[in-house]
């Protein structure tokens, strides 16, 4: 199994995978490969005015303006020894409740039909930049040991049935700043809440329920504790609710974002 995820993490495969995003197989037109790579140019910029060599990333893939969200999708973005800036992150393989870790450049995360081109992150203090540096420069099996191959856009915060992207990736790091305490989901959530973390609660009914999970793949709520679940309360990790999280934690800086004109 890790064998097989490691491999994923070194060359992005040519599957169709989305987190974030639409997963229709629209191919993207000519303007926005240009879009998408004109805001990788700006991020990469920016990033480096920062004076980082690790932030946590987001894109907006699709419109969560209705449930109170700006940001889809989280990724690790580094900056490599040769310069380039380099994404860790998970994606759902389209059509199917399974995901896998991928290490791709800034075009390739932001080349997309976007919801809306806009970059955001947030710094994270220099020790848990030092952190997940050493995370990240180690064998590809560290970086994916916390991941696990079921899928589900909504997964639960406090569970381990499934994972979403955002829940890897700050689960990923989580397991970073205690390496040798932290071996396994469980612990990497007690760590997320000892530290206060709290998920977004989105508000979720029963037809909008039953209409995910039969039409969807990738959208489950069998995870969620029934009295949670059948109260409409869906607990699940957010862009939005991570980026609350880190600077109030004490662990990175308010987030920074940047929007294509």
């Amino acid at each position: 199994m890790k064998r097989a995820l490691a491999v994923c993490l070194l060359a992005f495969a040519a599957l169709q995978a989305q987190a974030g995003r639409s997963c229709e197989q629209v191919k993207p037109s000519p303007a926005l490969i240009v879009k998408g790579m004109q805001l990788a140019e700006r991020t990469s910029q920016q990033l480096d005015a920062s004076g980082a060599r690790v932030v946590l990333l987001a894109r907006a893939g699709q419109d969560l303006s209705k449930y109170g969200l700006r940001y889809s999708h989280l990724g690790i973005a580094y900056k490599t020894d040769e310069g380039p800036w380099r994404v860790v992150h998970k994606l759902n393989q389209c059509g199917t409740a399974v995901a896998a870790v991928y290490r791709q450049g800034l075009g390739e995360f932001f080349l997309d039909d976007l919801w809306r081109y806009e970059a955001a992150w947030v710094v994270p203090t220099p020790q848990v930049q030092t952190q997940l540096l050493a995370a990240l420069g180690e064998s590809p099996s560290r970086i994916v040991r916390l991941n696990v191959a079921p899928y589900s856009i909504v997964s639960y915060a406090w569970g381990q049935k499934y994972q979403q992207s955002n829940q890897w990736a700050v689960e990923t790091m989580a397991a970073a700043m205690e390496p040798a305490t932290i071996n396994s989901r469980a612990q990497a959530q007690a760590w997320m809440q000892f530290k206060g973390y709290e998920p977004t609660t989105l508000k979720l009914g029963p037809l909008t329920r039953l209409g995910g999970r039969v039409g969807s793949a990738n959208i489950a709520f069998d995870d969620h504790p029934n009295e949670k679940r059948f109260s409409d309360r869906i607990e699940t990790v957010t862009v939005d609710s991570v980026f609350a999280w880190m600077p109030r934690a004490g662990l990175g800086g308010a987030p920074v974002a940047f929007k294509l004109q």
